[in-house]
This record gives C-alpha cells, sequence and structure tokens, in this order.
C-alpha cells in the first residue's frame, strides 16, 4: 500500500486554525491566571501536597492521553459526524502516515488540546488556593493536569521526528516525556498497546493489567460493537 500524499490526509481548513488559534490563547491566559494566584502563596504553596498535585496532574495527563487515543483508534468511523473528521480520521491516518503530525506547525499540533483543556482551566478559577491545601492541590492538580494534556501532541510530533536535535536527544534521555522507542511499540500492527503519548511512563502497567482490552470486551458486550472494526478498511 503506497503512503497516502500530504494532501490526500489533510483536512485541516482556515476556520479550523482560527479557532485553534484562539484556544491557544484562551489556554495560555487561563493557565496563567491560574498559576499566578498558586505563586502570589509563596512558600505557602511550597509544601508536599502541591508537590503531590503537581506530579499527579502529569501523571492523570498521561492517563488521559492514553484514553482518548484508545478511543478514537478503537471505536467510532471516520465517517461519524462530527467526531469522525476532527477526531477519528486524524488518529486513524496517523498509523499509515506517521510522519504527517511533523509536518504540521505549532498551531495544528496543540489547537485542539488546548480547546479541549480551557473548560478545566476555567472551572479552577472558581477555587481559591489561599482557602486551604485542598482547594489549592485542586488548582495545581487542574494547572498540571491541562499543560500535560497540552505538551501531548508536542511531544508525540517530537517523538516522530526524523532527526532530533541534541537538545531533544537529551530530553528524551530524561525519561520525562514520550520517548521515540517506547512510541515505536505502539505502532507495531494492530496498534492496541502503548497508547499514552504524554510521558508512556503508564503503558507498562495499563498493558499489563489488560486495562483497554477489558474496556473493549465490556462495551463490545453491552453495545455488540466490534473493536477497530474499520481498521482493515485503512489498511
Amino acid at each position: 500500500m503506497s503512503t497516502p500524499s500530504r494532501e490526500s490526509l489533510s483536512h485541516y481548513t482556515p476556520g479550523a486554525r482560527l479557532v485553534d488559534s484562539l484556544g491557544i490563547v484562551g489556554f495560555f491566559a487561563a493557565a496563567a491566571l491560574n498559576g499566578a494566584r498558586v505563586l502570589a502563596l509563596g512558600a505557602e504553596a511550597a509544601d508536599s501536597v502541591t508537590a503531590a498535585a503537581l506530579f499527579a496532574g502529569y501523571l492523570g495527563a498521561d492517563v488521559a492521553s492514553g484514553t482518548v487515543h484508545w478511543f478514537f483508534d478503537t471505536w467510532l468511523s471516520a465517517q461519524t459526524p462530527v467526531l469522525g473528521s476532527m477526531f477519528v480520521r486524524p488518529f486513524r491516518e496517523h498509523h499509515v502516515d506517521p510522519l504527517a503530525i511533523t509536518r504540521h506547525d505549532f498551531v495544528e499540533t496543540n489547537g485542539s488540546n488546548c480547546l479541549a483543556t480551557v473548560p478545566i482551566l476555567l472551572a479552577a478559577l472558581a477555587f481559591d488556593p489561599a482557602a486551604g491545601a485542598l482547594p489549592r492541590a485542586g488548582v495545581v492538580f487542574a494547572v498540571s493536569l491541562c499543560l500535560g494534556v497540552f505538551a501531548t501532541n508536542q511531544l508525540h510530533k517530537w517523538a516522530h521526528l526524523p532527526e532530533r536535535p541534541p537538545w531533544l536527544r537529551a530530553l528524551h534521555a530524561t525519561r520525562l516525556v514520550l520517548r521515540p522507542d517506547h512510541h515505536a511499540v505502539h505502532h507495531r500492527a494492530p496498534y492496541a498497546r502503548h497508547y499514552c503519548i504524554t510521558t508512556g511512563w503508564m503503558n507498562p502497567l495499563l498493558d499489563r493489567i489488560g486495562f483497554y482490552r477489558r474496556l473493549e470486551l465490556g462495551i463490545s458486550a453491552l453495545t455488540g460493537a466490534t473493536a477497530r472494526a474499520e481498521d482493515a478498511q485503512l489498511g
């Protein structure tokens, strides 16, 4: 099967770029407002509760990336109204042309994730981090989660670059972000492992316990739907 051209896979319109651009602006504004409220607490916020919330948010982003990735890799169709063109098609076509993501600029790469996280960051503004450890941890968790989700597509893109600059190789060596060798496991047919694409930290555990396979069995039992039914048509 020949690799589709960039044009055959591209569905990015000027309207979508405008929406994504607004989403990026909104994301950074909301994240900065939340972050400034925590930083204003100074030493009060530099405790184990804040550190735990920060780590939990980043870990949560990895699980969130895997769950969304799994869902759109596994269910629905590229012809599904709205969701098909926005999410299902890009995920499925990524298996056919993994390097397509490396040709996307910053807006196209990160806009959709920014749009998805803005509501969470706006909701976090309703909590006062100065009111105590619990609301502070909630705000920190929300910001950390959303920053991780925002970074996911960029980290995924970097894991696919054919040539990595020295600074990126050094970053991958820290294992704090998704590594190319780790993510390569997902790109082996039938593309049913290592779904998490922020850090990939959760992949070994989720694969070992069959987390997504169990979900598939449950959904199939309840709905009669077949997991990855469209894969054969897309090669």
